[in-house]
């Protein structure tokens, strides 16, 4: 690879105007005549078949495009794309979005369970060789083709089926996700009474505090089966039972708040997310601070640091670390893509790279702190081991948290605070993901952009088609079924989509082409960044992909001799095949769609492959790679169902009737 300095010097940069005057002049259909052989002048037109931009209509895959101005008139100008209002936006959004709930109700248990201090020695070796590259790959290909997770696989038309699974990914995931937002919501609602509903001082409350012996469940526990969830009243998956109407309203209200801060795109995101990604940080900075005060606290930072080396050995320890990075992350979703889409040409990917996976990974140990101090006061307060308070997921989000802060003086006020940070959590999560789908929506169907009406419809749609599918979600027995997605939801499918993606970037795409299109956009980037991305180039190639087959085959391995489960409930047979009929759905649209491309081609089989793993002429058009005034333009291909051959005789007779017309 050349020095940054001389790869720059060969791709000069150029000015708005410049790069979309050329554009238009390579554009095909623009009315430029590319023709290498005179003999052979408009022989697509001769033959009776005319080529599209992109379109389907037959033509040689030899033969060259030649239109003049008068018969070809210039295809209709797509709207512009958006673009961040600053760099700082697209780092906050991408934090909001990485730092997300599993940050904080996942990462500290999954640290104290796998050998406390000894877990991130996995962890950041994940980080490394996985999470890092693949980050940089999504974030590269997003920005160099300013396109969404659909129309981005131009650069190999075999793969649009990954894009394809990108989106069912994240409709899967915004269906759930947003439900634990309504949930935040309630419990920022009833954090407002004094004293807090699920604590020892409610009236309610005093049988199951005073009675300790005879009483199975703390009034935090109550509160969430009974009040929150319903899920008491329900006997399982089969019987979801009524929807519970303080939570549809809850659910409706976080869904008219995603609705407004998308509503104008990136340009309304963009700003929110100065103090939703910023707002999370200054809580936990509060709640550290608090909880180095309480006594007990050192006994949770031990219990959460204290280093098991014996675990090393063990692969459900390697495997845990690998999946919190994934999905940490929140890579093959479609939504960094997405937002690095928006992006200047000349970013420096590496540099948002290094910055948000580290600062993501940051945020996930400094979080222990805040939860483990205080889950150490609550056990130092009830006489038990850290242990036995201490959970993950939803148990330690909605359960033991909340009844360790009610046992703080000023509960109410370290409530509202806590379940604030929750919700701006969530919401940048979502943000990302419904990013991802809006993408490649609206660049599948550019008119969209340019009317703010249709656009506005459809967001209003889209959003009230989530809210009704997640109905489904806050019946009574509406957590077996949220159980059940983000289980599959993010399982073998997503891992399955990422693989291939890694795969077809690295031998199908080609993982030098790759190199030397992150080295066009930052050709402003110190010396480090070429040898930084040699290392990814061999995580790309060697490692990531091997790694990624690991995670897979432990997935299969723990879904074939594991049961799913919710608490003391186990899930049927015919629920866990829904679950992974989800995961499979997503992951087959590859195959799906691989074959799609391949039958639009002509010849052998071998020669169809060929041709369906092939750029897209549109691949190149609107990037900085053809800065030359003078590069020779190669004819669009199209993908048809057969091909118009030209012979000998077809030019031999033009001639002929050229001569007898003269």
């Amino acid at each position: 690879m050349k020095p940054l300095s001389e790869q720059c010097s060969e791709h000069p940069k150029k000015s708005a105007e410049e790069m979309q005057s050329e554009e238009t002049r390579n554009a095909p259909g623009s009315g430029v005549t590319v023709s290498t052989d005179p003999t052979r002048e408009n022989p697509a037109q001769q033959n009776g078949v005319v080529s599209s931009h992109d379109g389907i209509s037959p033509v040689s895959q030899t033969q060259t495009e030649h239109q003049s101005p008068s018969s070809a008139p210039a295809p209709p100008a797509q709207p512009p794309r958006e673009q961040w209002g600053g760099k700082y936006e697209f780092l906050l959004s991408c934090i909001g979005y990485c730092v997300g709930l599993g940050n904080v109700w996942r990462f500290p248990y999954l640290c104290y369970r796998n050998g406390g201090g000894v877990f991130l020695i996995p962890y950041f070796i994940m980080l490394f060789f996985t999470g890092m590259p693949l980050f940089l790959m999504e974030l590269s290909l997003g920005q160099y083709g300013a396109a969404g997770p659909i129309t981005v696989w131009k650069c190999c038309p075999l793969l649009k089926g990954i894009g394809i699974g990108m989106l069912c990914v994240s409709i899967l995931v915004c269906l759930y996700y947003n439900v634990i937002i309504a949930w935040t919501f309630y419990y920022l609602g009833s954090s407002f009474q004094s004293p807090l509903p699920w604590s020892c001082d409610a009236l309610h409350n005093i049988p199951f505090c005073q009675n300790k012996t005879n009483v199975t469940q703390s009034p935090s526990e109550v509160f969430w089966n009974e009040k929150v969830l319903g899920v008491v009243y329900s006997k399982g998956l089969h019987d979801p039972g009524p929807v519970r109407w303080p939570l549809a309203l809850c659910l409706l209200a976080a869904w008219v708040v995603i609705f407004l801060c998308m509503l104008k795109g990136i340009r309304s995101s963009g700003k929110v997310v100065y103090v939703t990604a910023t707002f999370p940080y200054l809580v936990l900075v509060v709640l550290i601070i608090r909880g180095a005060t309480l006594q007990g606290s050192l006994n949770g930072i031990a219990f959460y640091l204290t280093p098991k080396w014996a675990l090393l050995a063990n692969a459900q320890v390697w495997n845990d670390a690998a999946s919190q990075i994934f999905y940490s992350l929140g890579i093959g979703v479609g939504g960094l893509l997405s937002m690095a889409s928006y992006n200047k040409f000349d970013n420096n990917v590496i540099r948002d790279t290094l910055i948000i996976t580290i600062g993501n990974c940051g945020t996930s140990f400094f979080a222990g702190f805040a939860i483990f101090s205080i889950l150490g006061h609550m056990a130092w307060k009830k006489g038990v081991p850290v242990g036995q308070v201490a959970d993950s997921g939803p148990g330690l989000a909605f359960v033991a948290y909340p009844e360790a802060l009610a046992l703080l003086p000023g509960s109410v006020f370290w409530s509202i605070l806590f379940f604030l940070m929750l919700f701006m959590l969530g919401v940048d999560t979502l943000f990302g993901n419904m990013e991802g789908i809006c993408t490649a929506v609206l660049d599948e169907f550019p008119h969209l952009r340019s009317n703010l009406k249709h656009k506005t419809l459809f967001l209003a749609l889209l959003c009230f088609a989530f809210y009704l599918m997640g109905l489904l979600l806050i019946t009574d027995g509406g957590i077996y079924w949220f159980t059940l997605i983000d289980s599959f939801s993010t399982s073998f499918g997503l891992i399955i989509i990422t693989l291939f993606m890694c795969i077809g970037i690295s031998f199908f795409y080609g993982v030098n082409q790759f190199c030397q299109d992150i080295v066009d956009m930052i050709c402003h980037c110190p010396p480090w960044c070429t040898k930084l991305l040699s290392y990814f180039k061999a995580c790309w190639v060697v490692f990531t992909p091997l790694l990624l087959t690991f995670i897979l085959a432990y997935i299969f391995i723990e879904m074939y001799r594991t049961s799913l489960r919710y608490g003391a409930y186990v899930y049927p047979t015919w629920g866990k095949a829904l679950g992974v009929c989800m995961g499979a759905f997503c992951c087959l649209q590859i195959l799906i769609w691989a074959i799609v491309a391949v039958s639009k081609e002509s010849g052998t089989l071998r020669d169809r492959f060929q041709k369906s793993i092939r750029p897209l002429n549109s691949w190149r058009v609107n990037n900085t790679n053809t800065t030359s005034q003078d590069q020779h333009v190669e004819p669009q291909r199209v993908e048809g169902p057969f091909t118009v051959n030209l012979t000998e005789a077809d030019f031999t007779s033009m001639n002929w009737e050229a001569i007898s017309e003269a």
